[in-house]
């Protein structure tokens, strides 16, 4: 990119960059999961464009790109360069070649009005201030009779892994202790409705999905927070502290016999009617 970006945005690439060495381990399959799921709902057709804004390894995009074949074209953008080289070698290892993957901003893409036929953004909205004008970013680029789809997180995100990890954080790195996270603007269908139609979006379907990922051993939890945004607060801290952290969270979800943790979703889709 040619400027510097933001804090809170150079924040986020650091975060996901440093997470992309567990970004597809296997207790972090509820990115696929739910990054193919987003694009079953579009029911794309061979030959469509799509834009795929915070790609992350690919999880959407790929996916696109396997359904509208060598005449379509998936562009898909994040700021996390180390994601975007994992979403590369998945795409050259299945032959994908109508598929690129930017490094830009999606607050300052540049595309033109009404330029794909469906744009995507999955568990990304929420990473910008303004989510209401982003939304309305995404829909300008939105061709008419084209869809645009947003997935974000439900309540109780990673619960109960994700309340062990906080209490552990705030006994051994208290300075550190946030139990805020940007997705939690928008965990209901009504938030997730609203956030839409003030975009100007109109009728959009919104659906909430119960979902969770098993935990072969408790072990697993740190696995899914290595590769997570809780790596940025795990990257704050020397080893010592990490280790303190990750014995006691574990504990936690041991002694609580835990055996997933819960990944619910909300899916919204909307057309753009034609003039």
């Amino acid at each position: 990119m040619q400027h510097p970006i933001e804090p809170s945005k150079a924040k986020a690439a650091a975060t996901y960059n440093a997470a992309s060495d567990h970004f597809d381990d296997e207790p972090l399959a509820f990115w696929d999961r739910y990054g193919r799921r987003t694009v079953e709902r579009l029911a794309l057709t061979a030959g469509s464009t799509v834009l795929d804004v915070g790609c992350g390894s690919g999880a959407s995009a790929i996916p696109a790109a396997s359904i509208v074949g060598p005449v379509g074209h998936v562009i898909g953008v994040d700021l996390a360069e180390r994601l975007l080289d994992l979403a590369r070698e998945k795409a050259r290892r299945k032959g994908l070649c109508n598929v690129e993957f930017r490094h830009s901003d999606m607050e300052a893409l540049g595309f033109p009005d009404a330029m794909f036929d469906a744009v995507i953004s999955v568990f990304s909205i929420f990473f910008v201030p303004d989510m209401t004008k982003q939304v309305a970013e995404l829909w300008r680029m939105v061709r008419p009779g084209g869809q645009l789809a947003l997935t974000t997180w439900g309540p109780r995100m990673f619960e109960p892994g994700s309340g062990a990890w906080w209490n552990a954080v705030k006994a051994h790195a208290p300075d550190l202790h946030s139990a805020f996270t940007p997705w939690e603007r928008i965990t209901t269908v009504e938030a997730v409705r609203d956030l839409l139609t003030d975009a100007g979006v109109r009728d959009p379907t919104v659906v909430a999905e119960a979902g969770q990922q098993n935990l072969r051993t408790a072990d697993d939890w740190w696995m899914i927070v290595m590769g997570s945004g809780y790596r940025w607060t795990i990257d704050q801290m020397n080893a010592e502290t990490a280790q303190r952290i990750r014995e006691d969270s574990l504990q936690q979800l041991r002694d609580y016999g835990a055996t997933s943790v819960e990944t619910n979703v909300i899916y919204a889709v909307a057309r753009k009617t034609p003039p």
